[in-house]
């Protein structure tokens, strides 16, 4: 049987773009409803909202979901064996940088600033996809430091989990810095320097 009903008068993929920008702008637990109805292609009733998307839960995990498949993409560099391993973590501080600072869309990282989306019990499970994403750098981070110790790169002695502290803290700190309006040359300044931690490191 056909089904009944007015048609949407909306662009569903429009609609999920603005909504992940205002949660990557807003967080999860700051954004109402009635925000997210009123900034999806100009405004939307209660009862469309929902035949479309179910929940507000579910549209907020469709939006981490396509976050994550595009602009988060900038530390995929980590895995990338083709590139040295110091070469890929400076890549990966630098393009993320650039992203968190460029136009056109919230500023900071929706992954990173995720550890503050959901800071009730209840909610934590919802923002689980972005805590996936932060291992994932991590594991990267690691990855690339345990490539520069067998390569001889890196000394033997190399305090792993120490050094992978290091990139990842800063990583995520740059989200504070992007939403301070901190300027980017200062930032890849500041990546110059922590990469002396990883020179440090080297072999004599």
């Amino acid at each position: 049987m056909a089904k009944t009903g007015r048609p949407r008068t909306f662009d569903r993929e429009e609609a999920v773009e603005q909504a992940m920008y205002l949660f990557w702008q807003n967080g999860y637990e700051s954004t109402s409803l009635s925000q997210l109805k009123a900034a999806i292609a100009g405004g939307i009733t209660a009862p469309s909202f929902y035949a479309a998307f179910g929940s507000k839960e579910a549209l907020f995990l469709e939006c981490a979901q396509r976050y994550l498949a595009t602009w988060a993409h900038v530390t995929e560099c980590l895995w990338d064996t083709d590139l040295p391993p110091r070469t890929a973590i400076e890549t990966a501080l630098l393009q993320s940088a650039r992203m968190q600072c460029g136009e056109g869309h919230p500023k900071g990282c929706m992954v990173g600033l995720g550890t503050m989306s959901a800071p009730s019990e209840k909610n934590a499970a919802i923002t689980e996809p972005l805590t996936r994403s932060r291992a994932r750098t991590r594991a990267g981070i690691t990855a690339c430091i345990k490539r520069g110790i067998a390569s001889g790169e890196l000394r033997a002695g190399t305090n792993i989990a120490a050094l992978t502290t290091v990139f990842d803290s800063f990583l995520l700190g740059l989200s504070i810095l992007a939403r301070d309006d901190v300027a980017l040359d200062a930032m890849e300044g500041a990546i110059s320097l922590v990469m002396r931690n990883w020179d440090a490191e080297t072999r004599d």
